[in-house]
């Protein structure tokens, strides 16, 4: 007898062959029957109208610490999420020396995001080795999860507060080397690094990773390729500002000496700005032709960030704004007051200099989200551009007068200003490159700041009843079989007979995502960005019901993904000619 029947859907099996009408057949956990199925089950799904497809696979997240509290991993799973990649950017928990617990804690309070109370009351910090970390979420889980080792927590495990400003000696590169192939041999998934400027830690200062040599990144990625179903990650600087030919060649050298593809999150694709689209695309080609494979991650949606002038965010990183956006709350307030530098902070965030950041300059786009004045009543949901003109006011004058109103804790939500049908098309142009993955989602980060989890269903409905930039089985291949192949997932990422049934039965017309609300549900009460989503109708894990109606169910079916035993190794040279 099966244990589930789901009868009379059109099954999209991930490899961008059309959808057919059939039956799956679910029994243990696999499919183990597709077409005209008579056998009995536990429970029959009528799919008629419905789509069968496999379930979503999301290859960028920070879901390490938000699944000791939240094992379901909402909102993804409500959105089709069957497994995710977590520990990307360089940044995991473990391995863990109980004396950086405190270090790596408010390191991902600055960097990612992350509610300093739910850390503490969320995260057991009770492991110490990579093995350790991934055993306490055995059995515990609603998706499928893997976990890169992150070189963060290497370099401050081994060598302690001089992680920070110094390079590695050759000790302490062979103790990290050690250390990685200790955690790879427990089922780390592979290695990721950040050398981003953008990455500071809770004292301000670069993150660990920053400080590496060459020598020491590349090191570590020869570890990565004597291990069977790894893969690399990496951040810098190039993936915000553009490549420089240092960072193409460390790339490039990463992928050959780990022996595997390099994914860097995330391509941002804005028709303003044609050279650094051409340019960073431009870098997979580079690889590929030295036998390497660089693969770049993007958003196929316009993922919405709030802003704020009272708390840290991309503001800060404008040129010269962080000494005035780091001052005291008083004085910062006073500082913006003073015309003169307002009219200082408005030419240098239209400079050059800002480079990507640049694309949060719009300000007569900023929408006005919460406020929490009297002077600011009526204000939320009206764009700036309109206020400014009734006031007569410039529009960076007229946001900075609103958030001061506020004491600076008005919610901002800066404009798209790349929406345009000729970025649009660059997008669609960019998801038939094999050497681009959808992805990026960042989902368990920055968690009042943005909610990039429901990407899947708004892509889909995108493709289904809006641009239509891609057909209903591309789409779905893209977010499935794509990254269940870069990663090398044993059996996932199709509907096939004998694979493992992660699927999602979903209503083509009301696929989507629900608006974006603040929840105030983690644990020590801080809020986070939160949407529900419409049209998906059940979703399955290890042949096990997740998500019933949209709603969790509250089942734990999901697998802790280890390298070699549920990953097996995906060649450069093929994957780099894999046809879209």
């Amino acid at each position: 007898m099966l244990d589930y029947l789901i009868k009379g859907g059109t099954v999209i099996d991930g490899t961008g062959r059309p959808g057919v009408l059939a039956d799956v057949g679910v029994r243990d956990g696999r499919i183990v029957a597709l077409g005209t199925i008579t056998e009995a089950a536990r429970e029959t799904i009528d799919a008629a109208g419905l789509v069968v497809c496999p379930g979503f696979v999301d290859p960028h997240t920070h879901y390490d610490a938000q699944l000791f509290w939240d094992p379901y991993a909402t909102p993804s799973n409500v959105h089709g999420i069957t497994s995710v990649i977590a520990g990307n950017c360089g940044f995991t928990l473990a391995p863990l020396d109980p004396a950086n617990a405190e270090y790596l804690l408010n390191m991902m309070v600055k960097v990612e995001g992350m509610p300093k109370g739910a850390l503490e009351q969320g995260v057991p910090w009770s492991w110490r080795s990579f093995g350790e970390f991934l055993d306490s979420f055995e059995g515990k889980l609603g998706v499928n999860a893997g976990f890169l080792v992150g070189h963060t927590a290497l370099r401050r495990h081994v060598m302690g507060a001089a992680s920070v400003g110094n390079e590695a000696s050759a000790a302490q590169l062979d103790a990290m080397k050690h250390l990685l192939h200790e955690s790879i041999d427990a089922g780390g998934m592979g290695f990721s690094t950040s050398l981003a400027y953008t990455h500071s830690d809770g004292d301000g200062q670069p993150v660990p990773s920053r400080w590496s040599s060459r020598d020491e990144v590349l090191s570590l990625c020869e570890v990565v390729s004597l291990h069977d179903g790894t893969t690399l990650e990496l951040v810098s600087d190039g993936c915000l500002n553009g490549f420089s030919d240092e960072e193409i060649a460390l790339f490039t050298d990463m992928s050959l000496a780990g022996e595997r593809a390099v994914n860097w999150n995330v391509l941002t694709i804005d028709s303003a700005r044609p050279d650094d689209y051409h340019h960073q695309m431009a870098l997979g080609e580079i690889a590929a032709r030295k036998g390497a494979r660089v693969v770049a991650l993007t958003m196929p949606v316009l993922v919405g960030m709030n802003m704020s002038f009272r708390n840290y965010c991309a503001l800060f990183m404008l040129p010269d704004w962080a000494p005035i956006m780091n001052l005291p709350i008083d004085e910062r307030i006073a500082k913006l007051r003073d015309r003169d530098t307002r009219i200082f902070m408005e030419n240098r965030a239209a400079s050059l200099d800002a480079g990507a950041f640049g694309r949060l300059t719009g300000w007569d786009r900023y929408v006005i989200g919460d406020t929490y004045s009297t002077a600011n009543e009526g204000l939320k949901g009206r764009r700036i551009r309109e206020i400014a003109r009734e006031r007569g006011e410039r529009d960076f004058f007229t946001l900075v007068d609103i958030v001061i109103n506020d004491e600076l804790k008005t919610v901002l939500w800066p404009g798209p200003t790349d929406d345009d049908g000729e970025s649009w098309r660059m997008r669609a142009e960019a998801w038939s490159d094999p050497n681009v993955m959808i992805g990026g989602s960042d989902a368990g980060a920055h968690l009042d700041r943005m909610c990039g989890a429901p990407y899947t269903t708004m892509f889909l409905a995108d493709c289904i009843r809006g641009r239509q930039l891609a057909s209903i089985e591309a789409a779905i291949r893209m977010i499935t079989d794509v990254p269940a192949r870069y990663f090398g997932l044993r059996e996932r990422g199709r509907v096939a007979e004998g694979w493992h049934a992660d699927l999602v039965v979903f209503d083509p017309d009301t696929v989507d995502a629900g608006e974006i609300v603040l929840r105030t549900d983690l644990p020590g009460g801080s809020g986070r960005l939160y949407a529900d989503s419409t049209g998906i109708e059940h979703v399955f894990v290890n042949g096990r019901r997740i998500v019933a109606d949209g709603v969790t169910t509250g089942d734990l079916p999901g697998t802790v993904l280890r390298s070699g035993r549920h990953t097996e190794t995906v060649l450069i040279p093929a994957a780099s000619s894999t046809p879209r």
